[in-house]
């Protein structure tokens, strides 16, 4: 998955209204395919299309000992299914104007689909998309071409500084949990992937029992469920993935330092946050769009931007997985100025820990968060991202239409709790890359490898 701070793992892609208008939240229809597969349906009658988004059970935390394995095989299911080979596949969708994907993160892999609900299109992309799914071909000579190009695209990662942080927080983070490799994988578990590992990969969590089904199009339910049956009907009923490992905390801070001939550093802060379903979830969530997932009027910006001018962007986020995602801080500042934006960076958080948000910003946050959620379910692409995620973490089917309810009830004294408990500013995992480190903290410098 590629780091964005909201995005579908995070949910918070935020507007910025006064108040809230009615809402009128989708009415979400959920069941199983005969071969086990759950579905989630909502249906829109508005536009004669269909969007489609399977997750699967089969994210980069499956890798093993090989990462970029997962990634590599979602990469593979458009290269070739059946007897079409990548042309063909890439034929067949460009004459109906459909669109096909698919992209693993660290807990899932997602298949996304869109076509016109009308003939051939619709039939044409469910063929395809069956076929794509359940029967892929994973032919050699495609192999070979996307594992180089892969390789090539980690080694143009090592030229960016950003990158390289992102990566080495990970790491820093989870250590030895599934979660410290990039989805992308690395150098080595990238070259060591043949076609074996592929075919056992997908036979072992390409399963309906892995597998999550979101529809939103102008279907009724009756097509809806011959849809995810076709859809899911070559998958095998296969049994559920077993639960990822817990994620340790950190005992105390660690640091990295990573020397990089760039003009600016790049520092990253974060420890273990929270799970997907987190009873602490609202209060962390709102807490955090207080203290720096609101843009410029976050209390991170208001410190570290608009008083002291050390960086023109700074933020932070939790990433709730399917096992404690990150809480991460990051900013990017003038070499020279990297240890007092540092500083600032750590106090702002350690102040917010200890004190919790005034009212004024709690009440200007509720008002923000609940007055932008129309935005976030805007389209039929929207609300199928949403499906996914609630499908595949097993949220409540009545999450949407409670969302801004439990967002107002957020107190600031639940937020000061839930901090207080779940975030140890003593306890962060910290990395710095740029040509002034954290040497000057003790820290040995190294370079960033791959």
């Amino acid at each position: 998955m590629s780091t964005k701070h909201c995005a579908l793992a995070g949910l918070l892609v935020l507007g910025f209204f006064s108040a809230a208008p009615a809402l009128a939240t989708p009415d979400i229809q959920s069941w199983e395919t005969p071969n086990g597969a759950r579905v989630l349906f909502v249906p829109a009658p508005a536009l004669p299309m269909v969007d489609i988004r399977i997750a699967l059970d089969a994210g980069s935390a499956r890798d093993g000992h090989q990462p970029g394995l997962a990634a590599m095989t979602a990469a593979m299911l458009t290269q070739g299914a059946g007897d079409w080979d990548a042309d063909a596949v890439a034929a067949r969708l460009d004459a109906i104007g459909a669109r096909l994907s698919a992209s693993a993160g660290r807990d899932m892999t997602s298949i996304s689909a869109r076509t016109l609900t009308t003939e051939p299109a619709y039939s044409t992309l469910v063929e395809t998309l069956a076929k794509v799914i359940a029967q892929p071909s994973f032919g050699e000579t495609d192999l070979a071409r996307l594992r180089e190009n892969t390789l090539v695209g980690l080694r143009r990662d090592q030229q960016d500084p950003g990158t390289v942080g992102k990566k080495a927080i990970y790491r820093l983070i989870y250590r030895d949990h599934p979660y410290a490799e990039d989805p992308s994988g690395t150098r080595e578990g990238v070259a060591s992937i043949a076609r074996k590992d592929l075919v056992a990969f997908h036979q072992r969590y390409y399963t309906a029992a892995d597998a999550v089904v979101a529809l939103v199009g102008a279907l009724d339910r009756s097509e809806a469920e011959a849809l995810a049956r076709r859809l899911t009907k070559g998958l095998a009923p296969g049994t559920p993935a077993p639960p990822l490992p817990p994620v340790r905390e950190l005992s105390e801070g660690t640091q990295e330092a990573l020397a990089f001939p760039s003009l600016q550093t790049h520092l990253y802060a974060g420890q273990p946050g929270m799970r997907r379903g987190d009873p602490d979830y609202f209060p962390l969530y709102v807490g955090n769009h207080i203290l720096g997932g609101s843009g410029l009027v976050s209390l991170l910006a208001e410190e570290v931007r608009e008083e002291r001018g050390l960086s023109y962007s700074v933020y932070s986020y939790f990433h709730p997985m399917a096992v404690h995602g990150p809480f991460l801080m990051g900013l990017q500042t003038k070499a020279e100025r990297a240890g007092e934006a540092r500083a600032v960076l750590l106090e702002t958080l350690e102040r917010f820990v200890e004190e919790g948000p005034s009212t004024e910003k709690l009440s200007a946050a509720v008002k923000n968060i609940t007055g932008g959620f129309p935005l976030r379910i805007a389209s039929n692409a929207d609300i199928v991202s949403y499906l996914a995620v609630i499908g595949f973490y097993g949220l409540p089917l009545d999450y949407l239409d409670r969302f801004n309810a439990r967002i107002e009830a957020v107190t600031a004294a639940q937020i000061q709790d839930a901090f207080a408990r779940r975030i140890d500013p003593t306890a962060l995992a910290i990395v710095e890359v740029g040509p002034q480190t954290l040497q000057a903290h003790g820290t040995p410098q190294h370079q960033p490898g791959g």
